[in-house]
C-alpha cells in the first residue's frame, strides 16, 4: 500500500480535483484492467492531469497477492496555491491501497431491495463518466436511508431520466432486449457495463422512472461485486412499487457480466 500523508495543499483534498479507480483483482491478476485504464486515462485526459503511466500502474495488482482483493487507486493533481487556478507546474500524486474482499454472493441469487432517491444528478458533460473524485451527489444520495434491508438506491437526473444508483449501474430487460441508461450528461460509465457493451447486445437509452414499472426484470452491476437482481422496489417514504421473483429469471447477463469477473453464475 502507499499511505503516505497526503499534504494540506492537495488538490484532490482540497478540491476533489482528481481521479480514482477500484479495481477486482484475483490472485494478483487484475480484472477489466483495460477497462479501468481506458477510464482513467480519459479522466486525467479531460481535467488535465498527467496520466501516471501504463508501466508504473501496471505493477500494482500482482501487490494485492494470492485471493481476492480490491485495489484502489486515487489520483490527483498534486499539490497547488490557493484558489481554484490548478498550478501550470502541478506534480500529479498516486496513492494506492489493496484490501482482501469477498462479494456479497447471496446476493447474486436472492436478489436485493432498492429505493428510489429523492436526489438528483446534476448535468456536467465534461465530467459525465469519469470517476472523479467530487462525489458529493452520490454521498449525499447514500445518507437518505439508513435500512440495512435497503441495498440501494436508483438515482434520476434534473430532467426526470434514470442514470444509475449510488455506486452501481443500472440495467433492465423487456423480452430479450437489455436496455441500460445513457450517460452522456451525468453518471459514471462503471468499467463492467462497459465490457457488457463491448460484447452484449445491450443498448444505451433515455427513459424516465416509468420504465422501472414496464420492465420484466431489473438488475444492478459493478465490476467489484458482480450482477444483483433487484426483486422489489420502493419509493423514497417506504411504498412498495413493484417486486419480481427471481424464479424464472433470464440470467444471460449475469453470466456475461460474471464471466468476466472470474464469478460463478448463481445455480
Amino acid at each position: 500500500m502507499n499511505d503516505e500523508a497526503v499534504p494540506f495543499d492537495d488538490r484532490g483534498l482540497a478540491y476533489g480535483d482528481g481521479l480514482f479507480e477500484t479495481v477486482l483483482v484475483r490472485d494478483g491478476q487484475p480484472l477489466l484492467w483495460d477497462e479501468h485504464m481506458a477510464r482513467l486515462e480519459e479522466g486525467c485526459h479531460r481535467l488535465g492531469i498527467a496520466f501516471p503511466g501504463h508501466d508504473r500502474l501496471a505493477c500494482l495488482p500482482a501487490c494485492s497477492g494470492p485471493g481476492l482483493h480490491v485495489l484502489k487507486l486515487i489520483v490527483t493533481r498534486g499539490s497547488g496555491g490557493r484558489g481554484y487556478l490548478p498550478p501550470t507546474d502541478a506534480e500529479p500524486r498516486l496513492r494506492w491501497r489493496s484490501s482482501p474482499f469477498s462479494p456479497q454472493r447471496a446476493h447474486w441469487t436472492d436478489g436485493v431491495r432498492v429505493r428510489l432517491c429523492e436526489l438528483r444528478l446534476g448535468h456536467q458533460p465534461r465530467l459525465a463518466g469519469i470517476k472523479h473524485l467530487n462525489r458529493l451527489e452520490n454521498v449525499l444520495a447514500r445518507k437518505e436511508w439508513s435500512d440495512p434491508d435497503i441495498a440501494e438506491g436508483l438515482l434520476s437526473d434534473s430532467s426526470g431520466r434514470l442514470i444509475e444508483a449510488t455506486c452501481m449501474n443500472l440495467f433492465w430487460q423487456y423480452g430479450h432486449r437489455w436496455e441500460t441508461p445513457s450517460l452522456a450528461r451525468c453518471g459514471v460509465e462503471g468499467t463492467l457495463r462497459a465490457g457488457l457493451l463491448r460484447q452484449c447486445s445491450l443498448h444505451e437509452v433515455d427513459r424516465g422512472s416509468d420504465v422501472l414499472l414496464e420492465a420484466d426484470s431489473l438488475w444492478l452491476g459493478n465490476s467489484i461485486q458482480g450482477i444483483w437482481p433487484i426483486t422489489s422496489l420502493v419509493d423514497s417514504s417506504g411504498q412498495l412499487l413493484r417486486a419480481w421473483s427471481t424464479a424464472s429469471l433470464d440470467r444471460s447477463l449475469q453470466a456475461e457480466a460474471h464471466a468476466l469477473l472470474g464469478y460463478p453464475l448463481p445455480a
